[in-house]
């Protein structure tokens, strides 16, 4: 069973990230709208509405991919990954709380840039812990069944932000509150929720200890035949599927339109790619362990083509919903497998930097994601998705060139020292070590 060897530690972390994750979606689903709605104003710099929305959803991927390397060797130099998930969680609360009162695109920015601090708090401390708190053989499960939980979440906020928008307005306390503020509100105490739900069970981990070394990220490969370090390699792949699995986002009041539905279809069909990812990472991430990484990354890279090319093509909601149920099997595919490899060759004391380096390239390649699909899709619909199927096919050259095949056969603890855990080796001397 997959739950079996799993520590109760990242099972409980896992539910708090799916709180946290219910608020988080809803602001990706809410912000469009709430843009579009006629009460944001300011100035606009001639932009258009889909331009204003890319840029303010791709600025929190950046800022937050600036924020977390350094959080990451922070957290790494004083031993400890709780305090900065639950300081993450309750800045997220505070500052989701405070949409309620942005009127303009610069207050819109301006609290969404803070927040993207608060949740690269959040998310070194979550993954470090998870890998940390792994077997080297059961990594793969571990950040699926946690990756499933936090999933979970985001599929169901847009679900829920879709129903609580159209649903408004509402009474509170004898007020009358619109259904953008009731969002606003709901996000601030899902943030809460999981706060409270970290500070009760979750632990640090009591073998790590303070970590004096610096940050170590490599480029190039130290091997002969390869080019590029392996982990930087993941990170790349890591950005490029980021960008095609976001591309929905900013466009979201074009694509309602070409498809003749609203919200809440919309969020439905967000919904789908998040609950296929979320049912299937886990059984991914345990047949990662046994059969190897590299597979799974590589067919998961070669599917996201066709489901990222399919919905710029189709002209039903239900088209729609089959093309993101298959973009979420194949995006479950890269992204547990991605991580569990790097968490393999992370160096000992730095996980939290060096996981960095994926997590950091998956919030790039969001924001990455929706700048080209806010901008891309005035000169066609179809232009952002045939972009988004050309970086997919980046992305499996460079894994399918630069990564060799690996297996793991041994159940060795985490801490144990161990060559693979250095990013300087090569992925073949993780079949030496663990023979076929």
């Amino acid at each position: 069973m997959l739950f079996r060897d799993t520590d109760s530690r990242i099972i409980a972390l896992g539910f708090a990230r799916m709180a946290d994750a219910v608020a988080n979606s809803f602001l990706i689903i809410v912000l469009p709208l709430y843009i579009a709605s006629g009460n944001i104003t300011g100035w606009n710099l001639g932009l258009t509405e889909a331009a204003i929305t890319g840029i303010i959803l791709g600025t929190f991927g950046i800022v937050n991919s600036v924020i977390q390397p350094l959080a990451g060797q922070l957290s790494d130099k004083i031993g400890r990954r709780k305090i900065f998930i639950l300081l993450g969680l309750i800045l997220l609360a505070a500052f989701n709380l405070s949409y309620a009162w942005t009127t303009s695109y610069l207050s819109i920015l301006a609290v969404r840039i803070i927040q993207a601090g608060a949740v690269a708090l959040t998310i070194v401390g979550s993954v470090a812990l998870v890998s940390e708190l792994s077997p080297k053989v059961g990594r793969g499960q571990n950040m699926g069944i946690y990756n499933s939980f936090r999933l979970i979440g985001f599929g169901a906020g847009p679900l829920a932000a879709g129903a609580v928008v159209t649903g408004g307005p509402y009474l509170l306390l004898g007020l009358e509150i619109t259904g953008f503020e009731a969002s606003f509100y709901g996000s601030a105490v899902a943030a809460l929720l999981s706060a409270l739900l970290v500070n009760l069970l979750v632990s640090d981990p009591d073998h790590i200890r303070p970590s004096k070394s610096k940050m170590y990220f490599k480029v190039r490969s130290g091997e002969t035949g390869n080019i590029f370090d392996p982990i930087f390699t993941l990170a790349i792949a890591t950005l490029l599927m980021a960008a095609c699995i976001v591309l929905l986002a900013p466009i979201e009041p074009i694509v309602n339109e070409r498809l003749g539905q609203g919200p809440m279809l919309f969020a439905v069909e967000f919904a789908a790619f998040i609950g296929t990812q979320a049912v299937v990472q886990p059984l991914l991430g345990s047949l990662s362990d046994s059969y190897g990484r590299k597979r799974f990354i590589v067919w998961g890279l070669i599917g996201l083509i066709p489901a990222t090319l399919l919905q710029g093509i189709v002209t039903a909601p239900w088209q729609m919903i089959i093309a993101r149920l298959l973009q979420g099997v194949t995006a479950a595919m890269v992204f547990a497998p991605a991580l569990a490899l790097a968490g393999d060759l992370a160096q000992e004391g730095q996980s939290g930097a060096q996981l960095s380096i994926l997590t950091v390239s998956f919030g790039l390649g969001l924001a990455f994601g929706q700048f080209i699909s806010g901008f891309l899709v005035e000169f066609g619909y179809f232009l952002p998705f045939a972009t988004g199927a050309l970086l997919a096919g980046m992305g499996l050259l460079l894994v399918h060139t630069q990564i060799d095949d690996d297996r793991q056969t041994e159940d060795t603890p985490a801490t144990d020292p161990d060559p693979v855990k250095s990013p300087a080796c090569n992925i073949k001397t993780m079949k030496q070590d663990f023979p076929h």
